[in-house]
């Protein structure tokens, strides 16, 4: 499982680690985009709360995992974005209790808040391809469109506009931050320091899980 705040880097390096070890990635965030890019009355009621910078209630993403926590991904998942509350992670220890899948390592990616407004701040999306680019880390250079092969249509998600980012990190220090000591008081937490470059933050993510 992947912890931290928004910017921190969980979806880059949740990616790596999902190819390293063949692990089935659920990432809620990318999930509940996906209800709302089709319209479900699930994606209707998420995005009223992602347009605002606020956590989706409980009931919806718990119901989501549990659909998804079924075969081989409860025997072989990698979580991120998901728990955000005591409440959820509570009923998702029951869900793996039920399944006998338990957690077995849960990295904590540590980044400065001024650094999460940089990264969030400058995100922007193509809307057809869905590819991420950075104001200052990856500019758009022009390249074809994955999907449509002419230039990318880019976006900024109103979750990461600046009054949403400061509004995201206020509901994660109140909210999720309280997620460190629960794992934290059962050994499973290995606090990652995510203001690193990208290979040396999955260096130290690599070395957690090997028990280094």
């Amino acid at each position: 499982m992947f912890l931290g705040p928004p910017g921190a880097g969980k979806g880059t390096q949740a990616e790596r680690l999902k190819a390293d070890l063949g692990l089935t990635h659920l990432s809620t965030g990318d999930l509940l985009r996906d209800e709302v890019k089709r319209g479900t009355p699930l994606g209707l009621e998420a995005k009223r709360a992602m347009d605002a910078g606020e956590l989706v209630p409980d009931a919806v993403v718990v119901g989501m995992i549990r659909d998804r926590l079924v075969g081989d991904a409860a025997a072989n998942y990698l979580l991120d974005g998901f728990p955000r509350t005591i409440g959820q992670a509570e009923a998702l220890d029951a869900m793996l209790a039920e399944k006998r899948a338990p957690i077995e390592h849960v990295l904590l990616l540590s980044v400065p808040r001024e650094e999460l407004v940089r990264r969030l701040g400058g995100r922007w999306l193509c809307r057809n391809c869905g590819k991420s680019y950075h104001e200052t880390f990856a500019p758009y250079g022009g390249e074809p469109c994955e999907a449509t092969g002419g230039k990318c249509d880019l976006y900024q998600r109103d979750d990461d506009r600046s009054d949403a980012v400061a509004n995201r990190l206020n509901v994660y220090e109140a909210q999720t931050a309280p997620l460190v000591d629960h794992y934290g008081g059962r050994g499973l937490l290995r606090r990652i320091d995510g203001e690193r470059g990208q290979d040396e933050v999955y260096g130290q993510i690599a070395s957690a899980i090997q028990g280094g």
